[in-house]
């Protein structure tokens, strides 16, 4: 019984992060499209909005570093073993 309870507890820490990355990241990431498409008002090019820019900005900042430290987290044993360069936890 406590093997199921393990396991079912490991599957649900999979399931939530599978949820968060597999549908949170492109959310965010139609989150900062949206953003960016009213930094500039289309029926006048002088509206500037610096907010909806930023905000946008941070959205593709957030996604691109999450993508990288995923990569990173995928080859830590490539990089540990040739290079030396030990990421999360790498031994």
């Amino acid at each position: 019984m406590h093997t199921l309870l393990t396991d079912l507890k490991d599957l649900g820490r999979v399931t939530l992060a599978a949820l968060l990355l597999g549908a949170g990241l492109p959310a965010v990431f139609a989150v900062g499209v949206r953003w960016q498409s009213r930094y500039r008002d289309p029926a006048t090019a002088a509206s500037i909005r610096r907010a909806a820019g930023a905000g946008a900005l941070l959205c593709y900042a957030l996604v691109l570093g999450i993508a990288v430290a995923g990569v990173l987290f995928v080859a830590k044993a490539f990089l540990a073993t040739r290079f030396g360069i030990h990421l999360f936890g790498q031994s």
